[in-house]
């Protein structure tokens, strides 16, 4: 999907999801392709609060993206 379609995607999923969800997983917007995905989500793991949103488009070359949740670290 697009980067609108996947804001949308994850703006609707945060609605759905409940407080357990939101406290212990990371709902990102990534890559589409594993590789460019896969740096993400290392850069991101660093230091969260230094990404938005659209941080995740100077991952991506082709403009396709996911909306991916994985596990806070402890």
């Amino acid at each position: 999907m697009n980067y609108t379609e996947a804001l949308k995607y994850k703006e609707e999923a945060l609605k759905k999801a409940d407080s357990t969800v939101a406290d212990n997983y990371h709902i990102v917007i990534v890559p589409a392709n594993k590789a460019e995905s896969a740096r993400y989500i290392e850069e991101y793991t660093k230091k969260p609060e230094n990404f938005k949103d659209d941080s995740c488009k100077k991952y991506c070359s082709n403009g396709e993206y996911l909306v991916v949740s994985f596990k806070k670290e402890e």
